[in-house]
């Protein structure tokens, strides 16, 4: 599949609920950049952290544009998640079903046919700031 493929596959997974899918698209070593949170490795720390989301948050990925650089072995997507805060998560304020609109993006290397890298970024404080008010 191309590059490009590969990564509207990444995000049709996500959109479907399907982790297992997702999580056949990375490398067994992927590298995985939360946003604000550092870099964790491999698939199965990957499926640890789907695990975190899945019970915190309810997300939908929408408007998602994927850029592809020449070589094929770097994209970014640029996206809008619409989100629900279902559960409290750590560090973050009480979750009471509040509902969010954000933009987003996150930048991959591919490697071998399968994602290496997954660098993600939001705006944490926009984030809060919304879940605060709500």
């Amino acid at each position: 599949m191309s590059p490009t493929d590969l990564i509207h596959a990444y995000y049709d997974a996500f959109n479907r609920g399907d982790r297992d899918a997702m999580l056949a698209l990375l490398a067994d070593d992927v590298a995985h950049d939360r946003n604000q949170g550092g870099r964790h490795v491999g698939r199965a720390t990957f499926a640890e952290f789907l695990a975190r989301m899945d019970r915190c948050y309810s997300e939908q990925l929408r408007d998602i544009v994927v850029m592809v650089d020449a070589s094929g072995t770097r994209a970014a997507a640029e996206y809008v998640v619409h989100g629900t805060y279902k559960a409290d998560d750590d560090g973050l304020p009480a979750a009471t079903g509040q509902t969010y609109v954000l933009p987003g993006g996150a930048f991959f290397d591919i490697r071998g046919g399968r994602i290496a890298r997954v660098t993600n970024y939001y705006d944490l404080a926009d984030w809060i700031a919304q879940v605060e008010r709500a």
